[in-house]
């Protein structure tokens, strides 16, 4: 496998997102809800078109790679790899012309993710990273993604993108973490990982992530010398309930504080 190949792809793919979701963040677009769901899980056009440009391209260069998208059925691997893909994550701050939202591409190996992308376009950022090295990349600078350094809650910046996504238990663990830490920030979605991986936040907590809001995280986490996995520690993300930190200690701490919440 040519991860080099594989990631110059993933930029493709990213830009072939961009090119259908950024005008209509800026001119605004037609917003449902999805059906099925009790609260309001929104969707728009972005989400779908971008999804069905990014699978085209996929389907052009590597029919025999499986594709896991949020907006589409899956489509099964003929072999071991599989694309992750989450046109919009944050798709309320989308619809509410904020530009935190980030696309989310990943390409898992015997279901691992072994490259991961996340794509800020509103503030053309891209974070990307695989066989454990990671970029930052701007206008502005390409640099390797490294995360602060953090050890100590209470020098630590978290966040979480919405605290009720954490059930009544988790919101409570999660409080004692925001009043020993020395901020606290909401909303940012994958954002809020991208930072931590180039050293402006510390700590992310979260409930309620399915594989393509998680997969393109864990390989960028990692890269950058962080720690991505589950309350208990574990690194099993399939409940949903993720922390990542920017250093071990710091993920103990964390884990520590959430991990028995029912």
């Amino acid at each position: 496998m040519d991860l080099e190949a594989l990631t110059a792809f993933a930029d493709r793919l990213a830009d072939a997102a961009r090119q259908e979701t950024l005008g209509r963040w800026d001119a605004g677009c037609a917003v449902s809800g999805k059906s099925g769901k009790l609260d309001f899980d929104p969707v728009t056009d972005a989400d779908r078109e971008a999804e069905r440009a990014m699978r085209a391209l996929i389907e052009a260069a590597y029919p025999v790679h499986g594709i896991a998208g949020e907006e589409f059925p899956d489509k099964p691997p003929q072999g071991p790899h599989v694309w992750s893909l989450d046109p919009v994550d944050g798709t309320r701050s989308f619809i509410c012309r904020l530009p935190s939202w980030t696309t989310l591409i990943a390409l898992l190996e015997d279901d691992r993710p072994v490259l991961g992308l996340i794509d800020a376009p509103c503030l053309d950022e891209r974070y990307a990273a695989a066989a454990g090295r990671g970029t930052f990349r701007s206008p502005a600078c390409d640099l390797p993604l490294k995360t602060s350094g953090c050890t100590v809650l209470g020098e630590a910046r978290l966040t979480t993108s919405e605290p009720f996504i954490l059930g009544e238990a988790g919101l409570e663990a999660f409080c004692r973490l925001r009043r020993a830490a020395r901020t606290t920030r909401y909303g940012l979605d994958g954002y809020g990982y991208a930072r931590l991986a180039a050293g402006s936040l510390d700590l992310v907590v979260e409930s309620g992530l399915a594989p393509h809001d998680y997969n393109a995280l864990v390989p960028v986490v990692t890269a950058a010398g962080g720690v991505i996995g589950n309350w208990s520690g574990g690194g099993d993300l399939s409940a949903g309930r993720v922390i990542a930190a920017a250093t071990p200690a710091l993920f103990e701490v964390a884990v520590r504080a959430m991990e028995g919440v029912g």
